[in-house]
């Protein structure tokens, strides 16, 4: 079975009750984990976590803040897991303008807390570090970051991953060096960058599918603001899947992936909003919008893509689902949840693993 190095395995998540962490979450339920998750409760009605009863699948659900450094000591201790996914954040880049000092402490110095706790840990083997394809300077290029490009961020939310990136580099040559692994330590510790994610489940504020979706259940129009941007948008389960592949490598003690990773789509997923709208529109006759370019909204990146020739190359990790795909699966969980009370979460996941 594929990923079969999980089964039995104690896995610790943090940000389990958000989109990504919940399909996480899920996907190693389903291969035979036993999952702990950590998390503040969900912040959206309705929500992925909710709906898929994911708090009946784990081995243990903390409800608690990532800064909250006395009970994630505890939950981490308690758990003793093989290996941590941290994906807990807040996540959004207009929210960092309105709340920068809750971004800063969350993004990066709950990186900190995760990884510093990670040093009290007895059977720990292996961590990854979540962050994002916008932890890159942005040179609004026509061409793709690479890993090593360098980390920068405009907004409080760009920056505080770049922070995030940088901390997780420091504890790892500070802490986790992979030049004394199996020496004075056993942990080897990698980073993820992805770019816009899409799927069933996600009703954050001030993001385009869920802004459309809202709007589709209500019959009003959903207002667009930057039509042209350009993302490397895919579906969830494309980083997942790499992330497990990526946890899978250091769980086998192989060094060399004791770094960083981008996960994004090929090159004709980056497509513009607009784009993504035609495409949803064909998927929900519900689904209608209306451009209102706002010139005085808060600083965006236009145009930001992903290399993924590292991944490629080290992991024989490419994307499956095209861009059209993506936002079909997307825009049918939605279209199925609000008119037929049906959640397509698993059938999809089951669906995405025959294609592997």
């Amino acid at each position: 079975m594929l990923f079969d190095i999980y089964k039995n395995k104690k896995v610790f998540i943090s940000g389990h009750t958000g989109f990504k962490g919940s399909w996480l979450s899920l996907w190693l339920n389903y291969i035979g984990a036993k999952v702990y998750g950590y998390s503040l409760q969900p912040n959206t009605t309705p929500n992925h976590f909710e709906i898929i009863n994911l708090q009946d699948k784990l081995a243990q659900n903390y409800f608690a803040d990532i800064n909250d450094l006395k009970k994630l000591e505890e939950a981490m201790i308690e758990s003793d897991p093989e290996i941590i996914f941290h994906l807990a954040a807040q996540p959004l880049v207009r929210y960092s303008y309105k709340n920068p000092l809750e971004t800063f402490q969350t993004n990066a110095m709950g990186t900190f807390n995760i990884l510093n706790c990670a040093r009290k840990l007895k059977n720990l083997k292996a961590i990854v570090i979540i962050t994002t394809d916008k932890v890159y300077e942005n040179k609004e290029w026509l061409w793709g970051y690479r890993e090593d490009e360098s980390l920068g961020g405009y907004d409080p939310y760009s920056a505080s991953k770049a922070c995030a990136e940088i901390i997780t580099n420091s504890m790892r040559q500070s802490f986790f060096n992979i030049d004394v692994f199996g020496k004075s330590h056993g942990v080897l510790v990698a980073s993820a960058r992805a770019g816009n994610v899409i799927g069933g489940g996600d009703w954050s504020q001030d993001r385009l599918i869920p802004d459309i979706i809202k709007a589709a259940s209500e019959n009003s129009l959903a207002i667009i603001r930057n039509p042209k941007s350009t993302r490397p948008w895919q579906h969830v389960l494309e980083p997942l899947r790499g992330y497990l592949m990526l946890g899978e490598r250091l769980l086998l003690e192989q060094k060399e992936f004791a770094t960083s990773f981008n996960f994004g789509p090929n090159n004709e997923g980056d497509l513009s909003v607009e784009d993504v709208l035609k495409l949803a529109s064909l998927f929900w006759d519900k689904i209608s919008y209306q451009v209102q370019v706002d010139l005085n909204t808060s600083h965006e990146a236009n145009l930001l893509m992903l290399d993924i020739s590292k991944a490629r190359k080290m992991l024989n990790w490419t994307p499956i689902l095209n861009s059209s795909l993506s936002v079909e699966w997307t825009i049918k969980w939605y279209r199925e949840f609000y008119e037929n009370k049906i959640t397509l979460t698993s059938k999809q996941l089951e669906n995405y693993m025959e294609k592997l």
